[in-house]
């Protein structure tokens, strides 16, 4: 199939091409690099947004300076806004899970998107934790203005932050609609609910 974006197919372009659009994402496995710190972390998303060149860092040009001064700004206030701002240059490897979860978050709010994919991002959380993730996705949801696309199997999360669900069952669509809706749907009971 093709995806589309803004009335352009996007299926065939490269990660850094379909950020570049306003589209960013998470992954099920987090993908952090581990021996850079929280904020070189979020700042190194931010490339996409940057116009200095290596010619401009080598030579330390004004314009390199400038923006870099600026991302470490914008940086540090998403490390904030995920509760990380006081851990800013600890390396990420030594996060604990939860922590390195909401890193990769602030990472990809970094890139300033319109579309944020999170892809089972309440995995390895256990209850409490998946229902902070939920009153965060809410929250950085009506904060920046985005789209988000979960994929998730945790029901009470993806009830509690999603306004319209698309359930698949072995590839096939069995239900779309709003999580009411969805959650009485007797094709999504019976695969997912129980009776």
């Amino acid at each position: 199939g093709e995806l589309l974006f803004h009335g352009e197919v996007i299926t065939q372009l490269k990660p850094h091409q379909i950020a570049a659009k306003g589209i960013a994402r998470t992954f099920q496995n987090i993908r952090l690099f581990g021996n850079l710190s929280a904020l070189e972390n979020v700042m190194v998303a931010q490339h996409v947004h940057t116009r200095a060149g290596v010619f401009d860092g080598v030579l330390n040009l004004a314009r390199s300076r400038r923006e870099e001064r600026m991302v470490r700004e914008d940086a540090l206030a998403l490390l904030s806004l995920v509760g990380l701002a006081d851990r800013a240059e600890n390396r990420a490897r030594n996060f604990a899970y939860g922590d390195q979860r909401r890193l990769e978050i602030a990472r990809a709010l970094a890139l300033k998107p319109q579309v944020l994919l999170l892809d089972e991002p309440g995995a390895g959380m256990n209850t409490n934790e998946k229902a902070t993730l939920s009153a965060f996705i809410r929250e950085i949801r009506t904060q920046f203005n985005l789209t988000v696309v979960l994929i998730e199997h945790h029901v009470p999360l993806v009830m509690g932050v999603c306004d319209r669900i698309a359930v698949l069952n072995f590839g096939q669509l069995i239900a779309l609609g709003t999580p009411a809706s969805v959650q009485n749907d007797p094709a999504v009971i019976e695969a997912y609910l129980g009776d």
